[in-house]
């Protein structure tokens, strides 16, 4: 069940739901930003108590608006599906997002991501992840117990305590693989709907070979049946 969390106008006054960044830099960072976000979706897809959010503002702190920051995408569990026009995390039950991602892009700077690991590092995230489309590398950070985020060494294969998800990163640009817990890879919308299509043509396929199949046994059972009609023909007459 999702649900839909409704503020008076003087909450969005003071926390308000825009910070005036763009979503993304480029085409290549909206992509992976829509892919990791869809893919954690479908993920999580059947529970209504986890929540997943791409580039949505999360308000950490109640009469602190500056204390603030927007992952490229994110999951809470333990909250409810639905929608939010942000994430403030006092009316959230105090918790604070488990995993979060970003996505980086050419206009990022070394300062801009050194303060967003100070505020998951400080703020609880459980789970940090950079992704570089650009040049295909992917680092990861993980909480042990109440400790700090620390570098994971190795992310080949690294599967995510959190998601379940596993982590294949290839050579070059934009060759990342995740897979879900399953073993199905994240796709764009434009993969699924090639993969639909192409196992459309292949039940039409099907059905036009088991229509050829029925047409042929139709066409045997009748060249019997005339046959048999005409042997019976002949014993008659010589009869």
């Amino acid at each position: 069940m999702s649900t839909s969390i409704t503020r008076p106008s003087t909450d969005r006054n003071l926390y308000p739901d825009d910070d005036g960044n763009p979503m993304a830099e480029n085409t290549l960072q909206f992509k992976w930003i829509v892919l990791v976000k869809e893919g954690l979706e479908t993920v999580f897809r059947d529970d209504p108590n986890v929540f997943v959010a791409g580039d949505l503002l999360w308000y950490a702190q109640e009469g602190n608006p500056k204390i603030r920051t927007a992952p490229d995408a994110m999951v809470v569990f333990g909250r409810p599906k639905g929608y939010r026009g942000s994430y403030m995390q006092w009316e959230e039950g105090g918790i604070p997002p488990h995993v979060v991602f970003e996505i980086l892009s050419p206009g990022n700077r070394g300062s801009e991501m050194a303060r967003k690991f100070r505020f998951y590092d400080d703020l609880g995230v459980e789970e940090y992840y950079i992704y570089d489309p650009e040049d295909g590398s992917l680092s990861g950070w993980r909480r042990e117990g109440v400790g700090r985020l620390e570098e994971i060494a190795d992310m080949q294969g690294y599967v995510s305590p959190r998601l379940g998800v596993r982590f294949e990163p290839g050579e070059g640009s934009d060759n990342l693989k995740i897979y879900e817990p399953d073993g199905t890879p994240f796709k764009t919308f434009q993969e699924v709907r090639d993969d639909a299509d192409a196992a459309n043509e292949r039940a039409d396929a099907a059905n036009h070979r088991a229509d050829a199949e029925r047409q042929r046994a139709d066409a045997e059972r009748q060249r019997a049946e005339r046959l048999a009609a005409r042997l019976r023909e002949l014993g008659e007459s010589l009869d």
